[in-house]
């Protein structure tokens, strides 16, 4: 069957604004959330590889971040980490205040809903932990991609040095332990949720992603807190407020 040429822009713009409205819809609000959600998760297990380096001193720290930031494809991988983050928010939030406008008057309490059902204290609080984390990821992204400038003779920065007086503060490292306790709380529900919005919602597959993703919830948050719990007493000589 042939299509007259004149009728192609009006069959893309239908296509278009049918591939717009699936993404729109509540189904497909859940696969964007959940696609942006394990993709983030995958971030956080490179991420934190990449810090536990610390341990091994500054020299290694070092060379391993000056190996980092002098990829020349660092800048595209950031800026397509901040999109995927920010319509992880977007999408988050628009579902959480439709859903609360679908449902304006409020049960009277909330009970457990028990067995088989996957509602904990996690998932009822998804939306105030990912509001946090996003506070988080602003102070985060300020003080360690932002912060002092020291320079390394080896060449770059010295962002050894900057890991430890950020977290040479008490302060600081109790809301970084704080924020990493949110972090795992997040992940307890997100990492299977996420799957689930994909569909691999199959009982052979949940009895293994179900777990699976509590560990790395609590190995991705313990990991994250020992560092910071570790630079901190690390420099006890010299500790600031």
């Amino acid at each position: 069957m042939e299509i007259e040429y004149g009728k192609l822009p009006k069959i893309r713009s239908v296509y278009m604004s049918t591939r717009v409205r699936v993404f729109s819809s509540s189904v497909g609000t859940k696969i964007l959330i959940g696609t942006t959600g394990l993709a983030l998760f995958i971030y956080l297990i490179i991420h934190i590889a990449g810090n536990l380096m610390v341990f091994f001193g500054p020299a290694v720290f070092n060379k391993y971040a000056y190996t980092l930031e002098g990829n020349p494809l660092l800048p595209i991988v950031e800026i397509g980490l901040l999109l995927v983050f920010l319509m992880h928010v977007y999408k988050t939030v628009k579902m959480y205040l439709a859903n609360q406008a679908a449902r304006p008057i409020r049960y009277a309490q909330k009970k457990n809903a028990g067995r088989p059902s996957r509602k904990t204290v996690a998932s009822v609080t998804m939306i105030f932990s990912g509001l946090w984390l996003l506070a988080f990821i602003i102070i985060h992204v300020r003080a360690f991609r932002y912060g002092t400038e020291h320079e390394w003779p080896a060449g770059g920065r010295d962002l050894y040095r900057l890991e430890m007086e950020n977290l040479s503060n008490p302060l600081m490292v109790g809301f970084y332990v704080l924020s990493m306790l949110v972090v795992g709380s997040h992940l307890w529900h997100g990492i299977s949720s996420g799957f689930q919005s994909l569909g691999v919602d199959q009982p052979a597959w949940t009895r293994f992603i179900l777990p699976a993703g509590k560990v790395m919830a609590v190995l991705i948050a313990g990991g994250f807190i020992v560092i910071a719990v570790w630079v901190y007493m690390s420099q006890s000589g010299r500790v600031r407020v």
